[in-house]
């Protein structure tokens, strides 16, 4: 069964609401970057850790202060790994994120923007014509 042509505009009108709500919903989410780098040595840092802490096992029955002392270490190293990979990189920064940033036209679309930025900006432009 067709639809009526007023049932047609509001099932457009409700379609272009909801595409809009959700765009502002995947796009806050999809904010967060990484750096490769950061992620490179804090894997680096998390390696370096599991090693102290190994050998401060295996220092245990050797010197016991020296094997706490390792282990310690070797686990502040870890969590310092973790958490330099999980932060965003020096250059990135997060300020002109946020639901109140006025639209982009089509020619400022970063080469490097992410997927969900780019079908937000084939569809504004289908919108406006």
């Amino acid at each position: 069964m067709p639809l009526s042509e007023q049932e047609q505009r509001l099932l457009d009108e409700m379609e272009r609401q909801l595409m809009h709500n959700d765009a502002d919903v995947v796009h806050t989410g999809a904010e967060r970057t990484f750096s490769y780098r950061n992620m490179l040595i804090g894997a680096l840092l998390v390696l370096l850790g599991l090693g102290a802490v190994i050998a401060g096992i295996a220092l245990w029955n050797i010197a016991t202060v020296g094997g706490v002392v390792a282990g310690v270490l070797g686990f502040a190293a870890m969590v310092g790994g973790v958490i330099l990979a999980l932060s965003p990189g020096k250059g990135q920064d997060s300020t002109e994120s946020g639901p109140d940033r006025s639209p982009r036209s089509p020619q400022s679309t970063p080469s490097n923007a992410s997927f969900i930025d780019k079908m937000n900006d084939r569809w504004d432009r289908r919108q406006q014509g």
